[in-house]
């Protein structure tokens, strides 16, 4: 069964740091988990991941239900398997997906009519399907089906967003302990807390949810729109109400500089496509700032990506030459900047966890957090 060991506390901020014990592995918090939507980071193969320190992926139910499918996914005997990954893996439940199909469906009580983006085929998801083929994917860390609130919406609508999804959560949990694992190791499912920006709503569903014997809670709705403002004074909030002892996630969260203001108030999980998606464009993130490689100030730039050593030795090209091969549209360009950003990611979150357990959080804070969202 998975278990989380709370280790050590930021005295100064809310920072902590954890161990969290799952069927397919350790994971040290916080972490930071790639994006790999379809069972694949793009541009990035395995083992890479695992030299760069991957702990654990982020896969998307939606997706894997509409392509290879599940019945595939069956008869590989679960998605860790499937792809030959056999460290920890989460399933998001397809709620972001809901929220960003808005055009292709139609959401009612009993579930979420949806058109694929692949071939316009009809489908349905209700929270026991949803349950059923995470169950069928094999994941370590499911998600609960919930709806994700635009940004902006009225108080009225994000309250009846709320509701309906916290409708959804019993359902799911319901339909959880009702149906077992499939491929001999343990499931989690982590109840999620929506609400959009309006703070009373999202103290509510905190507390809603945190009536769940959960292994772990999420935080989801943010980072689709709103003010970072917004993003903090929402996320400050609930992860004091959420219980102590288990993880908490902020869904689709974000960049660097994100990540170690929202660690200062209190979570331990994240997840973005924003390292691997930036960098098919040229961005690489540093601990010195944000660089766009696609700029000609890097043309005679012989320095490498990650002059400290962050990155893998298989990383360490030059400045120079991958701004040439982006320029030139060579494909090798974007899996370099890819790795170099997992990389960096999660040297990151390595250096927080160090500076929480050595006590150098908050004045390590204050001094990187400007250096990570300058642009170079």
């Amino acid at each position: 069964m998975m278990r989380f060991d709370l280790l050590h506390d930021c005295p100064q901020t809310k920072a902590r740091c954890g161990r969290l014990h799952t069927a397919h592995g350790l994971i040290d918090t916080p972490v930071f988990m790639p994006v790999g939507t379809q069972s694949s980071v793009k541009g990035v193969n395995h083992k890479d991941l695992e030299e760069v320190c991957a702990q654990i992926m982020l896969s998307n139910t939606y997706h894997l239900y509409l392509r290879p499918g599940l019945d595939v996914l069956s008869a590989a005997g679960g998605i860790h398997a499937f792809m030959n990954w056999n460290r920890p893996v989460l399933t998001d439940s397809g709620g972001y997906q809901v929220y960003s199909l808005s055009a292709r469906r139609k959401i009612i009580s009993e579930g979420v009519w949806f058109k694929s983006h692949i071939d316009g085929s009809r489908h349905f998801f209700s929270p026991e399907s949803v349950i059923d083929a995470q169950r069928i994917i094999g994941a370590d860390i499911i998600m609960a089906f919930d709806e994700c609130t635009p940004y902006p919406c009225q108080y009225d609508y994000a309250k009846k967003s709320m509701d309906l999804t916290h409708d959804w959560l019993d359902r799911c949990w319901q339909h959880f302990e009702r149906t077992a694992p499939l491929y001999g190791h343990s499931q989690s499912l982590f109840p999620i807390v929506q609400g959009s920006v309006f703070e009373d709503l999202r103290e509510a569903s905190a507390r809603f949810v945190s009536r769940y014997p959960a292994d772990g809670y999420a935080i989801g709705g943010l980072s689709v729109g709103e003010p970072e403002e917004d993003m903090y004074r929402i996320t400050a909030p609930v992860c004091d109400l959420l219980p102590r002892d288990k993880p908490r996630y902020l869904m689709g969260v974000g960049t660097p500089y994100n990540l170690v203001q929202s660690i200062a108030l209190g979570v331990d999980m994240f997840d973005c496509v924003m390292p691997t998606r930036n960098a098919r464009n040229g961005m690489i993130f540093t601990f010195e700032g944000i660089i766009n490689l696609r700029n000609k100030k890097w043309h005679k730039d012989f320095s490498h990506l990650d002059p400290d050593g962050h990155a893998p030795v298989d990383t360490q090209y030059t400045k120079a030459y991958v701004h040439h091969l982006f320029k030139a549209k060579e494909l090798l360009a974007g899996q370099i900047a890819s790795l170099h950003n997992i990389a960096f990611y999660n040297a990151l979150m390595k250096r927080v966890r160090l500076e929480i357990i050595q006590g150098g959080f908050q004045a390590w804070m204050q001094t990187a957090a400007q250096k990570l969202k300058q642009r170079i």
